[in-house]
């Protein structure tokens, strides 16, 4: 089963290299968020390098950027070249380029982030079973507030990234601009340059 919580912290831009257009972003480990499932409210952290396995020990791993969550929507993967992710201590990172001829979502995405609708990034990924991977999610009690639980997820398996419009995680958000992609630019939010 392939877990997709609504969107969790993160950076996306769109930039201009050239003839090419580039989709950039970010998802910043050790934020929390909390997620609605099925009635049911939880917290949630990653915890860094939780998407390595994929990203770095398995590099032929199929990973997508998508437009919510929707398969029938891709806008980028590693198998066809048009992706670059890496996992870093504070981070994931990726390089998305975009369709020279672009289908409809694609352009819809564009527009929807050049208005600042679509503003989350969202990964879809799975958690091995604990018999595979001992200790892949824990619960732990929440810094100040002993009776509350946060699932910290310690290891997962990245299927995809998702554009989403309604972020969980404060630190998500989305630029559109045509200058080089950073660490600092991807720490603005809710900014568009046109």
């Amino acid at each position: 089963m392939i877990e997709t919580p609504a969107a969790w912290p993160g950076g996306l831009e769109i930039r201009q290299i050239g003839g090419s257009r580039i989709l950039a972003g970010r998802f910043p480990y050790n934020s929390m968020a909390t997620v609605a499932s099925r009635g049911r409210v939880r917290k949630e952290t990653m915890s860094p390098h939780a998407f390595r396995f994929a990203i770095e020990t398995e590099p032929e791993r199929r990973i997508d950027v998508l437009v919510g969550h929707d398969f029938g929507k891709p806008v980028a993967s590693r198998q066809s070249g048009t992706l670059t992710i890496e996992d870093g201590a504070e981070a994931v990172t990726f390089e998305a380029r975009l369709p020279d001829d672009p289908p409809s979502w694609v352009v819809d995405m564009e527009k929807a982030v050049a208005a600042g609708i679509m503003v989350g990034l969202s990964p879809g990924f799975t958690v091995p079973p604990l018999s595979v991977v001992s200790e892949a999610e824990v619960f732990e009690d929440e810094p100040g507030n002993p009776g509350v639980k946060v699932r910290r997820i310690n290891h997962a398996v990245l299927r995809e990234l998702s554009v989403v419009t309604s972020p969980v995680y404060e630190d998500a958000g989305v630029d559109l601009r045509a200058e080089q992609f950073g660490v600092e630019a991807s720490r603005r939010r809710w900014r568009t340059w046109l």
